[in-house]
């Protein structure tokens, strides 16, 4: 099942997953909520691709709901967020595999296959970041960002990639005011002061984990 709110990418990971002898999509969804009644409904789905940024509710959020209704299903995370500040979170949410847009259509296959082979995919590039991480016992630059919620952590990452509120209210489909209330629980969490401070903090946080 492919779960994105954009019709034509969907469109082209079917096509890509369609030409796979052994491969078939069976479901589409565009957003959580549609995603959540279509696996009520089917129950012979085999893996799920989710991307992370929806509509309604973040895939992070869908996940924990398919885990209560088919805790063995595996998800596979495929978004255009970078994998370097997504793929930690998306494994501790309970995901298989975390996969960026911008890799070739190969890429995509060769993940699902691994998943489905009872395995976890990441890029090369993330599993050395992940094992140099344990072999140091090195933890996360900042441990308040743990107590963020799916949507805070999207617009902490936004905000340090140079995004205004109003686009940050545009990429995630929200209302302004949603985005500014986001802004203010950020603040309070990590302790920072005003905005000034949330910006340094988010291009700093950004910096620190794609290195």
């Amino acid at each position: 099942m492919l779960v994105d709110d954009h019709p034509m990418m969907r469109q082209g990971m079917a096509m890509l997953i369609n030409l796979e002898p052994d491969m078939e999509v069976i479901a589409e969804a565009g957003d959580g909520e549609e995603a959540l009644a279509l696996l009520k409904k089917k129950n012979h789905i085999d893996i799920v691709l989710l991307d992370v940024t929806l509509k309604t509710i973040s895939g992070f959020e869908v996940i924990k709901t398919i885990h209560v209704y088919n805790p063995e299903l595996p998800v596979l995370f495929v978004s255009m967020h970078d994998e370097a500040i997504y793929a930690e979170r998306a494994l501790r949410a309970g995901a298989r595999g975390y996969v960026m847009k911008q890799e070739p259509g190969e890429v995509l296959v060769s993940a699902i296959r691994t998943v489905l082979q009872g395995n976890v995919y990441l890029s090369e590039k993330m599993h050395v970041k992940l094992l140099n991480r344990i072999v140091t016992g090195a933890s996360e630059p900042e441990p308040l960002i743990n107590s963020l919620t799916p949507s805070e952590f999207e617009v902490l990452h936004l905000i340090g990639s140079g995004h205004s509120s109003q686009e940050i209210a545009d990429l995630l489909k929200r209302s302004i005011k949603t985005i500014e209330t986001h802004r203010f629980n950020i603040r309070t969490k990590l302790n920072l002061r005003d905005s000034a401070d949330l910006i340094r903090f988010a291009t700093r946080w950004i910096s620190e984990e794609q290195q």
